[in-house]
């Protein structure tokens, strides 16, 4: 479904970002957060969902049965939970947002959605049985409502950048203490790359808690060769294939997810075949997603090729515009729609060297996305030569005229709930 029936959609609502609602409801439902599987738990800004995907599907290749929890969705909420490796069925997200709802009103809390939708994904976690769970944050760490985890088998995190600067903070360093909260005391943790005083601060914190640290380019790495790339570390050095997600940090991500596993495998056995059949066959909408013009014919022409990507930070920018830069020829169009409060000046600064031309949208999955004319406007500050187009639809239609049956490439990117609204135009 779109949508659970309950709780109040997301945009209703500011983010309530502390752990005293989720803790007396999880109690009120029996505490169903201490009744899982074994748990991987993932923060940072960019590559979290990702590096799930490519747990899940190592983990699947060597005969394991997955949860996942992820967020947001990009056509369907019962994305988010993924039960043994099927997505939740529409009965069961039904009864279990239910159960939650019961429960709320009973000990008297209005959870917020992410609250609300996150008892109820461990209500579903602790009753359909499998092998590892891999959990997502949804924003932060230290006071994310999965947080509550107490002793996860490791964690994880992900690089980290600026990004909900309104509740992390707004310098890299305190960002980093908030997405150090889900550290726990002798809990191995993997730390991928980071800038310098983002490792210091989570090495800091691995230290006060006597968690064992494992980093990328001090612990373990990389060394990208033809057809992919070598990881290197103390106790495994082999080559794996090219993971099926395109770009160079993919290559780090699952670098990171291969230290990951092998600190845990004493209790999995998987093998190198498993990791490089895993990472071949990892499937994860919206990062420099290739569309197949087949899907699209009725918007553009075959000439086209489209790429999607959810970037919505200037992390995100950055490793996408590189990869457009390195790999596609021109001419290149942009098709930009972002949610309110991010910067776009400084993402759209990424792509001024070799974007032909850009088109401003708004996005239509999400209420507090700026105007098509604001993001437009916006943008022409970047030296691109910017316009404005009432809809996704009309952006692409305008290109098609434009390139007049020669090959292009056009980008879609600026946000996840962009990336929801033309996935769902195909």
């Amino acid at each position: 479904m779109r949508m659970p029936h309950w709780p109040m959609h997301p945009w209703q609502h500011r983010i309530k970002y502390d752990l005293e609602n989720i803790t007396k409801l999880l109690e009120f439902l029996g505490n169903p957060h201490l009744k899982l599987p074994p748990v991987i738990h993932i923060t940072g800004t960019n590559g979290k969902g990702s590096s799930t995907a490519m747990l899940r599907s190592i983990f699947e290749a060597a005969n394991y049965k997955v949860h996942t929890y992820t967020s947001p969705h990009l056509i369907e909420f019962n994305e988010r939970i993924v039960l043994a490796g099927e997505k939740i069925s529409d009965p069961y997200l039904f009864e279990i947002c239910e159960r939650t709802r019961l429960a709320s009103i009973n000990c008297s809390i209005e959870p917020t959605f992410f609250e609300a939708t996150t008892a109820a994904a461990f209500l579903a976690f602790s009753e359909v049985k499998a092998d590892i769970l891999v959990l997502e944050t949804g924003i932060g760490g230290r006071l994310d409502a999965t947080n509550v985890i107490t002793k996860p088998l490791i964690t994880l995190i992900a690089p980290i950048s600026l990004d909900h600067t309104d509740y992390l903070g707004t310098t890299l360093p305190e960002i980093a203490i908030e997405k150090a909260g889900i550290i726990k005391p002798n809990v191995p943790c993997v730390i991928s790359y980071q800038i310098e005083e983002v490792y210091k601060t989570l090495i800091q914190k691995c230290n006060e808690l006597e968690a064992p640290a494992f980093c990328y380019e001090y612990d373990f790495g990389i060394n990208k060769v033809e057809n992919g790339f070598i990881y290197l570390s103390k106790t495994l050095n082999h080559t794996f294939p090219t993971p099926s997600l395109l770009g160079d940090h993919q290559l780090i991500n699952a670098a990171s997810v291969i230290a990951t596993i092998s600190l845990i495998n004493k209790e999995f056995g998987i093998t190198n075949r498993d990791i490089a059949h895993g990472l071949q066959n990892t499937q994860w909408s919206a990062r420099i997603q290739k569309i197949d013009s087949r899907k699209c014919s009725h918007l553009v022409d075959k000439h086209i090729q489209i790429w999607l990507d959810g970037a919505h930070n200037v992390g995100g920018a950055q490793v996408f515009s590189n990869w457009a830069r390195d790999n596609l020829e021109q001419p290149i169009y942009l098709i930009l729609g972002m949610t309110k409060n991010r910067n776009i000046e400084e993402f759209c600064s990424n792509f001024s060297e070799f974007v032909i031309k850009g088109y401003g949208v708004k996005v239509l999955s999400e209420a507090s996305s700026y105007s098509a004319k604001i993001v437009s406007e916006r943008a022409k500050s970047c030296n691109i030569d910017f316009i404005k187009a009432d809809s996704l639809e009309e952006a692409l239609k305008e290109i098609n005229n434009v390139t007049k049956g020669k090959a292009a490439n056009i980008l879609i990117t600026g946000s996840l709930f962009l990336a929801s609204d033309f996935l769902k135009l195909i």
